[in-house]
């Protein structure tokens, strides 16, 4: 049986029962409907970089999609048109793009994992999000069984979320439509952090290129690319949306966003690391990285356990400083937080 600590950025995760790597979407949807058929339980793997799996593995059957392949249309005055596999590697898509000559994807360079992914978590880095530059998404309908388009607008999406995530597993992404724009200025630069790094003030632009690389020196300094040699799922927990009452009542340091429905969007680092989580913290073989707090990572051959009891750690600081529950990225198989 194939160790799925082997198919994970964790590199945590026991065996699965059947492993199939689907290179085609004719192989994937043939997957799937075997699958379903049989009562099989099922489930839809990517770059493997926001999932944490059980020790136990899955009993049952996991699909590795490795779809690939692009087709795009580029216009001098309305921009790029890109179809995009699900299997294709989201960094080296983006760095596709700015080759181009498109921008607008810039600020979303370096995030580990597939296209395919990128609509579920409604990804998003330095101010912006994928639902930005999605057009439509073609899935399979476990439910349907059928293939079904969504517009952008159908696609539910919000903080971290679309409605291919809160459907649970019942549409599959098969490949992702993307409206790019022409240019070689970024979209106005949101962050200070990296403002800073680039040399400009918030809210003016840059060149796309220095953008990416400005976003990746300062993703490589939190341990968060691949090929570093750390293994964690990058963020693993998202930032918290709260209400006004309860965003006043954090120290004025606090960083705080106000979101267009009143809410206010909070750093869960800022938050972890004044409740008292330490950098290097350690549990068994897991460890908050020496880089990132955000990160949780498979220091010395950890277990899934190890790396939930120190997720839970981190949550219980938070609670019992703030008062703020903090809620995972990460998508959990086999085990509870």
């Amino acid at each position: 049986m194939s160790s799925l600590a082997d198919y994970t950025t964790l590199g945590v995760g026991g065996p699965a029962r059947t492993f199939i790597h689907a290179k085609s979407e004719e192989e994937l949807i043939s997957a799937i409907q075997s699958a379903d058929a049989a009562g099989e339980p099922l489930l839809i793997m990517g770059g493997g970089s926001n999932i944490l799996i059980g020790d136990s593995g899955f009993e049952g059957t996991v699909i590795r999609v490795e779809t690939a392949g692009n087709s795009y249309e580029i216009d001098a005055c309305s921009g790029g048109t890109l179809q995009v596999a699900a299997g294709v590697s989201w960094d080296e898509f983006v760095a596709f793009t700015l080759e181009k000559g498109l921008a607008n994807l810039e600020c979303l360079s370096g995030i580990p994992g597939t296209v395919g992914g990128s609509p579920i978590q409604n990804i998003g880095a330095y101010g912006h999000e994928v639902a930005e530059v999605i057009a439509r998404v073609r899935t399979y309908d476990r439910q349907a069984k059928e293939v079904k388009t969504f517009t952008a607008s159908e696609c539910g999406f919000s903080y971290r979320s679309s409605i291919f995530k809160e459907s649970g597993n019942r549409f599959v992404i098969l490949d992702v439509t993307f409206q790019l724009r022409n240019g070689e200025e970024s979209l106005p630069i949101a962050y200070p952090e990296l403002a800073s790094e680039l040399g400009v003030r918030v809210g003016e632009r840059a060149p796309i290129k220095k953008v990416r690389e400005a976003v990746l020196k300062l993703r490589g300094k939190k341990g968060m690319l691949e090929g570093l040699g750390i293994h964690s799922a990058g963020s693993f927990f998202t930032n918290p949306i709260v209400s006004r009452a309860i965003a006043e009542k954090l120290p004025v340091a606090a960083p705080q966003w106000p979101q267009e429905d009143g809410r206010v969007k909070l750093s869960a680092a800022w938050l972890m690391e004044h409740a008292g989580v330490a950098k290097g913290e350690t549990l068994g073989g897991a460890a908050i990285s020496a880089h990132h707090v955000l990160a949780l990572t498979n220091a010395d051959h950890a277990t899934a356990a190890d790396i939930v009891e120190l997720a839970r750690f981190a949550q219980a600081k938070v609670k019992s400083a703030f008062g703020i529950t903090l809620e995972p990225e990460v998508q959990f198989i086999g085990v509870k937080l």
